[in-house]
């Protein structure tokens, strides 16, 4: 069914919408695909509220420019593309679950991304995959500054712990020495 000319625009002005409201944006190529292959992939984003889309590279260039997000790579919108879109201030999980997925189906590619208001390439994306997501990492800090704490705790009390130490052998030595 083809799209009047008043539904594509609508159509644009939906996704610029989506497009604002989204923290992170991946773009790839999905041609080579299967629709079950897609289908595995939405059903693994589903969890973290992403959302896979294919989008015409016209309706996707108006609605980028619809949403104020500009400068992107010139090749970013040549040939066939599906954008994912990833709500939340978590960046790193839809780009791992992408990547991975990436890595089964080798007709993906990925093209690049936007995160945070900044433009990234794929070899970038990847590396943001490499990190950990954010309750891990919320995780690493909180371990850390625990056994900063614990560690100081624990040289503020070895001098009182040395002494009880010290009196406990004075006191065995001495009576072990009346016994004898």
């Amino acid at each position: 069914m083809k799209l009047t000319k008043e539904q594509k625009k609508t159509v644009s002005k939906e996704l610029g919408k989506t497009l604002k409201d989204s923290s992170s944006i991946f773009f790839t190529n999905y041609q080579g695909l299967k629709f079950v292959e897609i289908d595995e992939l939405r059903k693994q984003l589903r969890p973290m509220k992403a959302k896979y889309r294919i989008v015409r590279n016209t309706t996707l260039e108006h609605a980028l420019k619809e949403a104020g997000i500009a400068g992107g790579a010139a090749d970013l919108l040549k040939g066939p593309c599906a954008i994912l879109l990833a709500p939340g201030d978590d960046p790193v999980a839809p780009a791992k679950a992408l990547l991975k997925f990436a890595k089964d189906a080798e007709a993906m590619k990925l093209r690049g991304g936007y995160v945070g208001g900044q433009w990234m390439t794929p070899d970038q994306c990847k590396a943001l995959a490499a990190l950990g997501s954010k309750p891990e990492l919320l995780g690493k800090l909180a371990n850390a500054l625990y056994s900063s704490v614990a560690q100081g705790a624990w040289v503020l009390a070895a001098p009182i712990r040395d002494l009880v130490m010290v009196l406990k052998a004075l006191e065995t030595k001495k009576s072990a020495g009346a016994a004898a």
